[in-house]
């Protein structure tokens, strides 16, 4: 489904992603941990056509990225870390919008926004504007306007920040359930819990560059055992 091949990005000198290679098979679960700066971002941007590559390959469905990019977007859904919404209009309004923008039309989109606010769990809110909804409830349509057009490969990145626990649960659930009927999906996120829950393999980035590709077990013989010793200090009167 997915093949990215020796990607390299350089900014002004610098090189912010080095050599980052790994390929996916339809219908697998793949979570991308790492901190602040270690290159998620910047490598999402490249495999959705948003940002171009110094170097390297990325094929989608066997369709070159880079030669063909309006063919190969049209097999992926995005859901990026900032609403990306229009507050004033309603939830459906949104979908409509954003599902005309993917070629559908008629009774087809009216039936496929149907479907996804209920997925999504917002049907008895479908004409409410989208500003009076909570952060958690706008990530929920963010996601839907992601896989109105039924992509094969849905690329998360880090949509559960900053919402309820409620939310959070919709979220992770609906991803589940997206997985488990065949859809490829790319998850990125600073909860392990998260990853652990939905992800088959998982990659630890940091500095531009994978330290660690494999399943749950094979980050655990990576980590191995910890143990945790609490030191209680005592200081005397004055002391610092």
């Amino acid at each position: 489904m997915l093949k990215v091949q020796n990607i390299i990005k350089n900014y002004e000198g610098k090189q912010v992603l080095k050599g980052v290679s790994f390929h996916l098979k339809q219908g697998e679960s793949f979570g991308l941990l790492g901190p602040n700066g270690a290159g998620k971002s910047t490598l999402i941007g490249i495999m959705t056509g948003l940002i171009h590559a110094t170097s390297g390959t990325i094929t989608i469905g066997g369709i070159d990225l880079h030669k063909e990019t309006k063919h190969a977007q049209q097999l992926i859904g995005i859901v990026p870390q900032e609403i990306a919404l229009y507050l004033d209009m309603s939830a459906k309004e949104n979908l409509t919008f954003w599902g005309k923008m993917y070629g559908l039309k008629g009774e087809e989109l009216k039936s496929r926004v149907q479907e996804i606010l209920e997925l999504i769990g917002l049907g008895n809110r479908a004409n409410d504007k989208v500003k009076v909804f909570s952060g958690g409830m706008k990530r929920r349509v963010n996601i839907g306007c992601a896989i109105l057009h039924r992509p094969k490969l849905l690329i998360m990145d880090e949509p559960t920040v900053g919402i309820d626990p409620q939310s959070r649960n919709h979220i992770l659930e609906t991803v589940k359930t997206l997985n488990s009927e065949g859809m490829t999906i790319i998850y990125t996120s600073h909860y392990m819990e998260e990853v652990e829950y939905l992800c088959e393999k998982i990659a630890i980035m940091d500095q531009g560059s994978f330290i660690k590709v494999g399943d749950l077990s094979e980050l655990a013989e990576l980590v191995g055992e910890k143990r945790e010793i609490i030191f209680t200090i005592k200081c005397e009167q004055g002391q610092k």
